[in-house]
């Protein structure tokens, strides 16, 4: 499906202050960014705005401010280090976003040289989408892009304010993150594989009833599973589950059964007597878990169900985890279908952001999947056929 969209191609930057709204919400420890996949996600937006000579002014968020003012331990400033380092680009950073600070350091600006404002979300009124905010930030630019899928789907200051004042368009990103998740689902290569855990039905309801409108298999796993196995019927012991989902399961396992659709649950768990690091696993068929344990992972003969049904695939769709894979002797089944998937070398394999990317960069496999999704709640609401807001505030092309 064609993206919709004006993009960064469809206008002249050069010379004029590009304001691009990224993702650089990227997890720092000690001053140091560890996982560098959004930056490097942002990089082929940034260097054609600068090989076109263009003054790129960054903004961003940054963890959870409380959004009463600067807090050091969540400054963009170590991002600005890291994306210098890895572009090779002139790179400046300002401690200020709404002042007259980043006013200065916006005007100072020459063309090919990259500016990042500060954290966007220092202030309270960018969440809120506050006029005052939106109009600030346009009169930085001549043209706002944006880039950060992983907020598209937030009507905030910084992802939909510009639009209003200044011409906006898509980045490279935001466009390829749009249409190969909205291609899938257009015109899968079939048999389609989708595979959903985490832990709430309640959470992904719109997405598994999407999917069970378009793909020709459906692997249930995670916290979730338990809440199905309510709706057939079994005990659950004291697994994570949502017993005001049930019916809705039910209706999704009939709906799948009328369609046509192989909806497959876990036939074996991994389950423990608590939640915790020392906890010890033990395998239990779906039918027979006790009812002082939970489960916290697939079991063995599931594994091989899952594997067997994504090496058949030519498309797969992953979002979530098959059980607690932050606990390593509860990663096993989450692994175990990374694995599944990048084994299949002959099928397009899209992993729907969120935990499933944690969990194929915690396994070493990403560079074995087709495309890595950078956004996790936006991705859920594409999937689910929403429309984004920040993609909506966009010109058409």
């Amino acid at each position: 499906m064609a993206f919709t969209k004006k993009t960064v191609r469809d206008i002249d930057v050069d010379g004029k202050r590009v304001l691009v709204r990224v993702d650089f919400n990227v997890p720092i420890a000690d001053g140091v960014v560890g996982d560098t996949t959004r930056i490097s996600a942002a990089l082929p937006t940034i260097k054609y705005l600068v090989e076109h000579n263009a003054r790129v002014i960054l903004m961003s968020h940054l963890g959870r401010p409380t959004g009463d003012g600067p807090q050091p331990e969540l400054s963009l400033a170590p991002v600005a280090k890291k994306l210098a380092e890895m572009s090779g680009l002139d790179v400046q950073f300002v401690d200020d976003t709404y002042g007259d600070k980043a006013t200065a350091a916006v005007n100072a600006l020459q063309p090919g040289h990259v500016l990042v404002l500060e954290n966007v979300r220092f202030d309270k009124r960018e969440k809120k989408n506050d006029p005052e905010i939106a109009k600030k930030l346009a009169s930085y630019g001549d043209v706002f892009v944006l880039d950060a899928f992983g907020t598209a789907h937030r009507a905030q200051g910084s992802v939909v304010g510009p639009a209003a004042y200044i011409p906006a368009v898509a980045g490279f990103l935001l466009e390829k993150e749009v249409d190969t998740l909205t291609g899938i689902f257009a015109d899968p290569a079939r048999p389609f594989v989708a595979i959903v855990g985490g832990s709430k039905v309640s959470s992904k309801i719109g997405v598994l009833d999407h999917l069970i409108d378009s793909a020709d298999t459906l692997i249930i796993g995670g916290g979730m599973a338990y809440t199905f196995f309510l709706a057939k019927g079994y005990t659950v012991g004291t697994s994570l589950q949502e017993p005001d989902w049930v019916d809705r399961a039910k209706e999704m396992m009939e709906k799948a059964e009328k369609k046509g659709v192989k909806l497959l649950l876990p036939i074996d768990n991994i389950v423990a007597d608590h939640f915790g690091e020392d906890a010890t696993g033990e395998t239990v068929d779906s039918d027979k878990i006790p009812a002082d344990r939970m489960g916290m992972d697939i079991g063995p003969k599931t594994e091989a169900l899952y594997a067997e049904a994504i090496a058949g695939a030519k498309t797969v769709f992953w979002n979530g985890p098959m059980g607690v894979f932050e606990m390593d002797q509860f990663a096993h089944g989450t692994k175990a279908v990374a694995e599944a998937v990048a084994d299949n070398a002959g099928c397009t394999s899209i992993i729907g952001g969120g935990d499933s990317v944690a969990a194929v960069n915690k396994f070493g496999l990403a560079d074995k999947m087709s495309w890595i999704s950078t956004g996790g709640g936006a991705s859920m609401e594409l999937v689910e056929g929403k429309a984004l807001p920040g993609v909506e505030a966009l010109l058409d092309a």
